[in-house]
């Protein structure tokens, strides 16, 4: 099912009360009708996506759900200094290095819509889309060059309308891009770190860097005061100044030099508890045209989780008309459509000669939108008019509201408002889908819909292609458009009037995907590459071809491949909706144990907990042996005869974790099965955050007790293929050091089952580990800054050196070992599959 957005519409509404909601609808078996008229397999398509956007919606969990990956960074805390990362970086940087370079895979496009996959539940035929990369999050232009940022995926420059693109910021403090700008005084390339999202894989930043030669180089801009913050937006002043809106307060500073600190300017919520849900989220500022500098708005738009009043209570707008000076800012008191009370995450555009004030307004209430609104006279406080709601603009030529998924349902997520500097009633906005509009709001059109099943056209095949949903940033710049969405980077003619259609796909070298993991198999032209994406599905890398395909739509996760056949293999949708393909991904079998089934109603004692991104394993000496991670164990015997649905289940429940608890890792070696798991997941609830491993080593099922392990998310288990009884942990997060109750090491070694465990980490830095990998003697493990490498055996004392050269400073999500055991291939969260020869 090749669903984009609703693993995060899932956090669309708060309350744990969502899931015994879902378990009903999904054990009833209730289904939501396709449009009428509407046949065959675009009617299959729009009944799983309008079925499991309601899901999703009845299943949100506040920002814990929203932020479990995170999450996973920083439990038991909810919050880590910046300073960790900067840390565990500048102990990376004194170890040796060791191995030889790495060899980027994805240095091609990947096709979101390959012909010829065309399974009528999980293809994405029909849809509309085309290629993609990684989720842009910042555009920014000097004359004719561009610069895009992205998810952990740098900052990329191309000179040639987007066309060609190259990285220049790979070595970076961080790949996360939450803000990009260019001073028009100097024509200096700002980089605000930090993506601002709140949303399940945002990293938080290091800080803001310049560039003064084009992105040759760059330096970070003041001290250590933004360290740890995200970026919504940078702003110039024209006076010499420069603003950073960012999740901790409005901050200020000279742009014309880069050594003085920072001076923090506005932060409304004095926040005395520390919560990190009141750090005055900042997510704009923009400076009046035409005063001189001398007026500045900003918005406190803390986003809302369904949590007491006091999270949004100084939500708001707040202007100063002394130069954006600290102390000097005011909110205001606003007049017209605008519920003050309900002002959530809000975009500003100006007309360029200040005339009209427009605003994009989530609502904390809902998560959705509150509206679009202008201020006919550009003055801040109003009156304001609604120029759009969510009913105008499903009747704009939307093509998710019959398909259940409403505009601004993810106005929390995905925003951007710009208004066209050479005519102010000309708007594009962005949600889920953009709109434009060319008399101030008045009409609005949709020009590019969320996909196009909602269409008569796509049953004749005969739409328009359609870009990515998800929509974060936009540039105009002469006489084009560019967006930039969960797909990466499109643009389009500016006076377009068409309704959809027109744009252009600029992604052909934005090597950017964002993989979760990634396996290898044998074909007979080498080894072939299948992957988990975020929001752009499971994708199959054919041996010998630099060029993706994504058989499977949606979120992608965790994957199993048959390491002698690459036709054979398991991708996964959200909440352990896994689906089993033996021809390369041209049709496909649901076989989920998950109570949230997206295809048809659960099996009989469904998994009630799983995660939003659910491990899979497969036994280390057969790969037939398959064990699944929810709340439940689940085994399976049956290979690529997999069948599970309705009253037939090759899947076994064998272990029961814990009520609430889900499972986070998995390995298994053939009757012994170790599980790692998390419950409460959630942190800062009425259940404190709790990590274990169970094993049924010995015979019996039991929860492994060993008080030197970390009471922090574990993000791996691997089991030695020779020995059942020898087994590493792996765990994220950071030590004791940044997180109080966060215990030491990040990598553990057993050899009695997991009676007692010796830390290995030794001289690893201090940084959060997701994968190791154990052959030949040595241990291989991949973390959030890049690989590491050790020779086994050597317990307390293991030495720790950097694996290869020339990886991208991007997370390393997983680490798998290929077929025949001479390289490990690396599935990075922002800049693609890379593989190396183990030393």
């Amino acid at each position: 099912m090749s669903v984009f957005a609703p693993r995060k519409v899932r956090s669309s509404i708060a309350g744990i009360a969502g899931i015994a909601s879902l378990v009903a609808l999904a054990v009833s078996g209730s289904q939501v009708g396709a449009a009428p008229g509407v046949s065959g397999a675009a009617a299959r398509e729009i009944n799983l996506r309008a079925l499991t956007a309601n899901s999703h919606q009845a299943d949100a969990l506040s920002i814990q759900e929203a932020s479990a990956y995170s999450l996973e960074r920083t439990a038991p805390a909810l919050t880590v200094s910046g300073r960790a990362l900067a840390a565990a970086e500048a102990q990376a940087a004194a170890l040796p290095s060791l191995g030889g370079r790495w060899t980027q895979l994805t240095t091609g496009t990947d096709s979101a819509q390959p012909p010829g996959y065309t399974d009528p539940i999980w293809s994405n035929a029909g849809a509309g889309f085309r290629n993609v990369s990684g989720r842009a999050t910042a555009l920014a232009a000097d004359g004719s060059t561009l610069y895009a940022g992205f998810a952990d995926g740098g900052v990329w420059k191309s000179t040639d309308a987007g066309q060609n693109w190259t990285p220049i910021f790979d070595q970076g403090a961080t790949l996360s891009i939450g803000s990009l700008a260019v001073n028009p005084a100097d024509h200096s390339l700002w980089v605000g770190t930090g993506e601002a999202n709140t949303n399940a894989d945002s990293y938080q930043g290091q800080g803001v860097f310049r560039s003064t030669n084009g992105g040759a180089s760059f330096s970070l801009v003041g001290g250590g005061e933004l360290s740890g913050f995200t970026s919504y937006r940078l702003v110039f002043d024209g006076q010499g100044n420069v603003y950073d809106a960012s999740n901790n307060g409005l901050w200020r500073r000279s742009a014309t030099s880069i050594h003085s600190p920072w001076t923090l300017v506005l932060k409304p919520d004095p926040n005395p508890t520390s919560n990190p849900y009141q750090t005055s989220f900042i997510t704009d500022v923009v400076v009046e045209p035409g005063s001189g500098g001398a007026t500045v708005l900003a918005a406190d738009g803390w986003r809302g989780q369904g949590n007491p009043p006091a999270d949004t209570a100084f939500n708001g707008f707040y202007r100063s008309t002394n130069h954006g000076q600290a102390g000097t800012f005011s909110e205001l008191t606003l007049s017209g459509a605008i519920n003050a009370g309900d002002i959530g995450r809000t975009t500003f555009s100006y007309s360029s000669d200040g005339s009209k004030l427009y605003a994009m307004i989530e609502a904390p209430s809902t998560l959705g939108l509150q509206g679009i609104f202008v201020s006919a006279n550009g003055n801040p406080s109003g009156p304001w008019t609604l120029v759009a709601s969510s009913t105008t603009l499903c009747n704009s030529g939307s093509g998710g509201c019959s398909t259940g998924v409403t505009p601004g349902v993810q106005a929390w997520y995905n925003q951007f408002l710009v208004v066209d500097p050479n005519n102010a009633k000309h708007l594009f906005a962005g949600l889920e889908e953009v709109y434009q509009s060319f008399d101030a709001g008045k009409t609005w059109t949709t020009i590019n819909p969320y996909w196009n099943y909602a269409f008569p056209c796509d049953a004749t095949n005969t739409c328009a292609l359609v870009t990515h949903p998800d929509q974060h940033a936009v540039l105009i710049v002469g006489s084009t458009v560019y967006i930039g969405n969960d797909g990466g980077v499109y643009s389009r003619g500016l006076g377009n009037h068409a309704a959809n259609g027109g744009w252009t796909d600029l992604n052909k070298t934005l090597l950017t995907l964002q993989y979760y993991d990634a396996e290898a198999g044998a074909s007979k032209a080498g080894l072939a590459e299948w992957g988990g994406l975020q929001d752009n599905g499971t994708t199959f890398l054919h041996a010998g071809s630099h060029h993706s395909i994504t058989p499977a739509g949606g979120d992608g996760g965790y994957v199993i491949v048959n390491p002698n056949n690459a036709q054979d293999a398991v991708g996964e949708y959200v909440d352990l909706n896994p689906y089993l393909t033996t021809d390369g991904g041209h049709t496909f079998t649901t076989i989920t144990p998950s109570c949230f089934d997206a295809v048809a109603p659960p099996i009989a004692g469904c998994d009630p907990t799983p995660r939003f991104i659910a491990p899979l394993a497969v036994d280390v000496n057969n790969p037939t042996h398959w064990v699944f991670g929810g709340e439940y164990v689940w085994n399976d015997t049956a290979g690529w005869s997999t069948v599970c649905a309705g009253t037939t289940c090759d899947l076994t429940n064998v272990h029961d974790t814990g009520t609430g608890h889900s499972i986070t890792a998995l390995a298994v070696n053939g009757a012994v099965t170790y599980a790692g798991w998390c419950g409460s997941c959630n942190i800062g609830g009425a259940t404190p955050f709790a990590s274990g491993i169970d094993t049924n080593f010995g015979g019996t099922w039991h929860t492994i007790s060993a008080p030197n392990l970390p009471n922090r998310y574990l993000g791996g288990l691997t089991v030695d293929p020779a020995n059942p009884a020898h087994v590493f942990a792996v765990y994220n997060g950071y030590s004791r050091r940044w997180i109080p109750g966060g215990g030491t090491g990040h990598v553990f070694e057993s050899t009695n089952g997991g009676a007692t465990w010796t830390n290995i980490s030794g001289n690893l830095p201090d940084v959060p580990s997701d994968a190791l990998v154990f052959s030949g003697g040595k241990l291989l493990l991949g973390t959030d800054i890049g690989a590491f490498i050790a020779n086994a055996g050597n317990g307390v004392h293991t030495a720790w050196s950097r694996l290869g050269s020339n990886l991208p400073n991007t997370s390393l999500n997983n680490l798998r070992l290929d077929p025949g055991g001479s390289s490990v291939l690396a599935a990075t969260h922002g800049r693609g599959l890379w593989r190396i020869q183990v030393p």
